[in-house]
């Protein structure tokens, strides 16, 4: 005979005068926790009690019922509903929903109240922010949602945004298959296919972190505080219909303009429109770029203008502006910081006097009509206007006013008027990509590393400016070896001084520390040489020694030629083999000389500047010198756009430097000359080409 099945039976609910609840002290919350009581009870005076109390009736010592009910479980539903009655929101009699266990029951009170707090399941994550967006879906505000559960309305914002991921990521994120800090950073972009394409490829490896997904999103986006947008600005942008996407979750310097090709346009608009004011000027040329490469005035002579004095007013203005300046500086001289409005005001003092110092120059009109103008953008998004440039073959017009170098008259009509510029809006030409599927260890391209030693003869050049010692030791060197020893070879400094100019150059070279360092010297001092001849020599004369030599430092700079060129076996153009060693062991030596660090002028490994021009095996050497072993092995499966870029990562901090950049003892440093089988490997040649081709250069060069 079957046993019947014990049936279970539920506590009788009722609705019992709030007077008549005590708080029992079987309840096993002591620590305070979640949501405070004081926002539980505007919860409860907004919605009503949402979940009941569990109440049992209270026994006297002689286990007679009192009339009163302990509340072992709700505690903190019954301590919001005392604060409602204590702020007279509620009256001590109201009925409160309960349910009633009895009072001889087995089960321990403390037990009940242990239960209910165990065993409570918590909302996931993704639940909240599809609810919120219910609401936000059906009329409420996110600040209106925000004030409804005591949050910011930040915080609102943010959730509703990782609801807005791609469905399949949401999904991936509830079966834990991915963190919220992987959900956040994915919020920076709307493309759901995008999302889905870079999680597919980083969900099964080894590299999936937060910044990963925010780089390989942002790839074909421009940042806020790009010199473009800057100089266009971003209200200009999106009224043209550009879009910005914030990062909700972390700082992102304004965020990442979606539409680059729109950019560029507004960019080129603007610099044309830039152009044609200047234009009115009577220019014969203009050049128009985003940016132009290091030395694009090499070969050009610079008009010398006069600058616009002051005016009275102007004058008192200044001085006015400086007494201002010291007032606040003395008055706050003792100050640990400065308050926020002080140095605000000191800032724009900065800048109205660096703005009287900044004088507009008055050119000859005659030579006006045979030079031009470069205008492009500051690296801070300011306009860059370079007036005053006189080309080579415009340099046959001297004598001839008012004709252009064909002998006819500048366009504008009669003899006199006004000639209208040329504008050239100007482009870049891209070098060929390397075969990426090259899996030896080749010699380094001979551009690469002409554009590697590029970098490092603008350093040296910056390094030996700063060390007049030195500098002055390498002019008399060269000086001694030209009158005892006219037949040596020419070496590292060309001290007749001739600047020597780049033919190969990547894109950051005109942006390096190195070059800026140059250009601002370079311009302190052309503020105070005098354009005449006699004037000059008169200036000079009257500098003190330590002046003469920081000018002479500065001079002899720009002959500094540490660039690696291939040489030509065959003599003739070019340089040879015995020169070229030459050359490279004296730069070295002026390296020492300075102290010149490459890292410490800030030069780093990057996909541009080196990692996306090698081959595979070459990116992963770089990692195993620069960040060991265990970091070469976890890049080395990886496609080689996916290695360069992550070795940019791995390599940032590490000081590792090409070996270009190295500093290299060389035997032509002892008084020998290098042989070809003793170069170093990036110059060793085996007579194939990056893209495996046989070299025919040399082949070349015996035909000329």
């Amino acid at each position: 005979m079957a046993t019947a099945t014990q049936k279970i039976t539920l506590s009788s609910s009722r609705d019992i005068p709030f007077n008549k609840l005590v708080l029992s002290q079987s309840n096993v919350r002591r620590v305070k926790a979640g949501i405070s009581v004081e926002e539980l009870a505007e919860s409860i005076a907004r919605r009503g009690l949402i979940q009941s109390l569990h109440v049992r009736p209270e026994l006297d010592s002689e286990g007679k019922e009192t009339g009163l009910f302990e509340v072992p479980a709700g505690g903190r539903r019954y301590r919001a509903l005392e604060l409602l009655v204590k702020q007279k929101r509620l009256n001590k009699t109201t009925p409160v929903p309960c349910i009633v266990s009895e009072a001889g029951d087995d089960i321990l009170i403390d037990e009940v109240s242990l239960a209910e707090n165990i065993e409570r399941a918590p909302l996931h994550p993704l639940d909240q922010f599809r609810a919120f967006q219910v609401l936000r879906e059906k009329g409420m505000s996110e600040e209106e949602i925000a004030a409804a559960f005591f949050l910011d309305a930040k915080v609102v914002k943010q959730r509703l945004r990782l609801v807005s991921v791609s469905p399949a990521l949401l999904e991936a994120y509830a079966e834990d298959g991915m963190t919220l800090e992987q959900l956040m950073a994915f919020t920076i972009s709307d493309d759901h296919a995008r999302q889905e394409q870079v999680w597919e490829a980083i969900k099964d490896g080894w590299q999936k972190e937060p910044y990963t997904i925010r780089r390989m999103l942002n790839e074909t986006t421009v940042r806020a505080s790009d010199k473009r947008t800057l100089f266009v600005g971003i209200e200009a942008y999106e009224a043209a219909g550009g879009y910005v996407l914030r990062d909700l979750f972390q700082q992102d310097d304004g965020g990442w303009l979606q539409d680059p090709v729109l950019l560029d346009r507004l960019v080129g608009e603007k610099l044309k429109a830039e152009a044609e004011t200047i234009a009115a000027e009577g220019w014969k040329w203009i050049e128009v770029a985003t940016d132009f490469p290091y030395g694009h005035t090499g070969g050009m002579r610079r008009l010398a203008g006069t600058t616009i004095d002051l005016t009275d007013e102007e004058r008192a203005e200044r001085e006015k502006l400086r007494d201002e300046f010291d007032a606040l500086e003395a008055q706050y001289a003792e100050a640990d910081e400065l308050p926020d409005e002080v140095d605000s005001r000191l800032g724009e003092i900065e800048e109205a006097l660096e703005a009287f110092e900044t004088r507009p120059m008055l050119y000859d009109a005659d030579q006006m009509a045979r030079a031009g103008v470069f205008v492009s953008i500051r690296h801070d998004g300011q306009l860059a206007v370079e007036r005053g440039y006189v080309r080579a073959d415009d340099e046959a017009m001297e004598g001839q006013e008012g004709q252009g170098a064909d002998g006819r008259s500048p366009e504008g009509g009669e003899s006199g008027g006004v000639q209208r510029a040329v504008i050239m809006v100007g482009g870049r030409a891209t070098e060929p990509e390397e075969d990426d599927e090259v899996e030896t260890i080749r010699p380094l391209p001979d551009r690469l590393v002409s554009e590697l030693t590029a970098h490092r003869t603008l350093a040296l050049r910056d390094a030996v400016a700063t060390n007049p010692h030195v500098a002055m030791t390498a002019l008399l060197h060269r000086l001694v070896t030209d009158c005892f020893l006219p037949h040596s070879t020419r070496g590292c400094l060309e001290a007749h001084v001739r600047e020597v100019h780049f033919p190969a150059q990547a894109d950051d070279l005109g942006e390096s520390v190195s070059a800026r360092a140059i250009a601002e010297r370079h311009e302190r001092w052309g503020d105070h040489i005098p354009a005449d001849d006699a004037a000059l020599w008169e200036w000079l004369v009257n500098q003190d020694d330590n002046t003469r030599m920081e000018l002479l430092a500065h001079c002899i700079s720009f002959g500094v030629n540490a660039l690696h060129e291939k040489p030509n076996p065959y003599g003739g153009m070019g340089v040879s083999q015995h020169g070229l060693d030459l050359r490279l062991s004296q730069a070295d030596r002026l390296a020492r000389a300075t102290g010149l660090d490459m890292v410490a002028v800030g030069w780093r490994p990057t996909v541009g500047n080196y990692l996306g021009r090698v081959t595979k095996p070459r990116i992963i050497e770089a990692v195993r010198e620069g960040a060991g072993e265990r970091a070469a092995q976890l890049i080395d499966h990886l496609k080689k756009g996916d290695m360069a870029k992550e070795a940019e990562r791995l390599l940032a901090e590490t000081g590792w430097l090409p070996e270009p950049l190295r500093m290299v003892v060389r035997d032509a440093d002892a008084g020998g000359d290098t042989e070809a089988d003793d170069l170093p490997e990036f110059l060793a040649s085996d007579g194939e080409g990056e893209d495996g081709t046989e070299d025919e250069e040399q082949s070349m060069v015996a035909a000329e």
